[in-house]
């Protein structure tokens, strides 16, 4: 990540100061022959020589004169520390201050800014600031306890400067819950160094009893007017400690989140996605910020645990043993093209599928085959469970042999079961399927409508499932352009009924025109109501904004 780390203090005598301060350098080209610990040449003589630079930066007489010992981390002959990613080749430098020139104003400003006008209600807590010209900042001010200071504490912060602004935004739960745990651990161990320090000589009484003036405030706590963060924490290897921290923090942030490249407008399933994303880490940043966050975010394990993470199911299914569908021409082949094709329809319903099978791996399977019928938005799993969940909670269902299911659920036509029981045989011939060799299939449901005319999407997805010619990547596109093709005639439909509030005539008349009618209206109309409930809140949001924006422009 193209950021730096630093750590600021508000001094009693000098005002706002840098303290720590963590950079990442990147390598200016790649070298395959270099080896580790071999300077690299134009990169200013090495390691050595760029920590010299920041030496002789920091040791002019000018700042020795200037600096308390509560305004001085490391001492000018300390070459600072430095952390290699043997992975990237990054360096991570760490000193009192940047080794440029350019970075040294830039954490200036953002000190000066933190510990002055750009703080939250209460002086404690987060709070984004910056502009396009000296970098953004993401900055978290806190206190820290001191039995010699002014109101017993001091005022610390952890700045994060950096040049790109969404990202530094859409980092801002990963940095606030990271920054809490460094910043909990020297408040607590700061806490502890007060304490015994106010069990031998207590200055609230003994202050009370004096009588200064603000002037000799200073000279009368014998010199200590500024103390450093290592004697306030009474940490041997405080500075070393924090390298550590904020190297990690830097590292992490930066391989967290990746560009992508997206030709045109991100898709429906790509902004749902990023939604999920976003929501996950704001309900853990919630959690872990309230009082007994640490009880309540256990709370949150098995809903993941159920299937809502819908990005990890797939690196879990490698994990798990026995056969698994490959494909959905692998499905079909295995269930037959009947069973395959009713299964097929109460997917695309919106009805719920139940999966019965003593094999969780070979469920999951045949559940990732499955979704890629739906829309992101549409899919609710939950890949295996000990007991029966309603249709409400997850669309996909897989349970254990021996859960019974319940009346309602087997006599609705809005389910469908699939039992798996195991063969009797021996084993596996040659060219024989595994899995058909191993289990048999038994599709059931008090569905009574006909899956065998739409919706016209199945139609066109068995036509090239069925095409032996067409490989599985090809059917995998086509599937995705079929898909891409019913969600803007989603988008459509829901501009035009749910946003306009036109009629049943007009809606009708726009279904033509949209292809959903003739053979198999019913099941395209099914369809693409279902489908809008996996419209993306960016987008319901964008239109309703846009609708509402057109509606005031005649008046203004």
């Amino acid at each position: 990540m193209n950021a730096l780390v630093a750590l600021c203090h508000f001094c009693e005598l000098h005002g706002p100061r840098t303290l720590f301060c963590t950079e990442a350098l990147h390598p200016p080209s790649p070298d395959p022959s270099s080896q580790v610990g071999t300077p690299v040449p134009g990169d200013r003589d090495g390691d050595r020589e760029g920590e010299g630079l920041t030496m002789r930066a920091n040791s002019s007489a000018t700042q020795r004169g200037e600096m308390c010992e509560g305004c001085r981390s490391l001492p000018a002959s300390h070459p600072g520390f430095v952390s290699i990613d043997d992975e990237t080749g990054i360096r991570f430098l760490s000193h009192q201050h940047p080794r440029q020139p350019q970075l040294f104003s830039v954490v200036r400003q953002a000190c000066v800014r933190s510990l002055s006008c750009e703080v939250c209600p209460g002086r404690e807590g987060p709070i984004f600031f910056g502009d396009e010209q000296h970098g953004f900042v993401f900055s978290h001010t806190f206190f820290i306890k001191d039995s010699l200071a002014r109101g017993f504490q001091r005022w610390y912060s952890i700045v994060l400067v950096a040049m790109d602004r969404i990202y530094l935004i859409n980092s801002w739960p990963f940095l606030l819950r990271h920054l809490k745990l460094t910043i909990h651990s020297l408040q607590s161990t700061a806490l502890k160094v007060f304490d015994s320090e106010q069990g031998v000589c207590p200055q609230r009484a003994l202050r009370m009893n004096s009588v200064f003036s603000p002037a000799v405030f200073p000279h009368q706590r014998s010199g200590n007017a500024a103390r450093s963060l290592t004697s306030l924490t009474q940490h041997p290897n405080l500075w070393a400690s924090l390298h550590c921290s904020f190297s990690w923090l830097l590292k992490a942030s930066g391989s967290r989140l990746t560009e992508k490249l997206l030709e045109g407008a991100p898709t429906e399933d790509t902004l749902v996605l990023i939604e999920r994303q976003t929501e996950q880490e704001e309900e853990i940043s919630c959690w872990e910020g309230a009082e007994g966050g640490g009880s309540k975010s256990q709370l949150l394990q098995p809903e993941s645990e159920l299937g809502l993470d819908f990005l990890r199911e797939a690196s879990k299914l490698d994990d798990l043993p026995g056969p698994k569908f490959k494909s959905l021409r692998h499905l079909r082949q295995v269930l037959g093209v009947n069973d395959f094709r009713q299964l097929a329809w109460h997917v695309l319903m919106g009805n719920q599928v139940i999966w019965r099978s003593a094999d969780p791996g070979l469920i999951q399977s045949a559940f990732t085959v499955l979704k890629s019928l739906l829309p992101v938005g549409c899919v609710r799993s939950v890949p295996y469970s000990a007991q029966y969940e309603e249709a409400y909670k997850c669309n996909f269902l897989g349970l254990s042999p021996d859960v019974p299911i319940p009346a309602h659920v087997s006599t609705s036509e809005f389910s469908v079961l699939v039992d798996i029981s195991l063969k009797n045989c021996q084993g596996v011939a040659a060219g024989e399927d595994e899995i058909c060799a191993r289990y048999q299939f038994a599709i059931s449901s008090a569905n009574t409508q006909p899956t065998d005319r739409g919706p016209t999407l199945l139609n066109k997805l068995e036509v090239a499932l069925s095409n032996e010619n067409l490989s599985v990547d090809v059917v995998s596109h086509c599937l995705l352009c079929l898909k891409e093709e019913w969600m803007n005639k989603v988008k459509v439909l829901f501009k035009f009924s749910k946003v306009d509030g036109r009629g049943r005539e007009d809606t009708q008349k726009v279904l033509a025109l949209l292809g959903a009618t003739g053979p198999g209206e019913e099941d395209n109309v099914r369809l693409l109501k279902y489908w809008m409930t996996g419209l993306s809140k960016t987008y319901k949001s964008h239109l309703m904004t846009a609708v509402r924006g057109g509606e005031r422009s005649p008046s203004q």
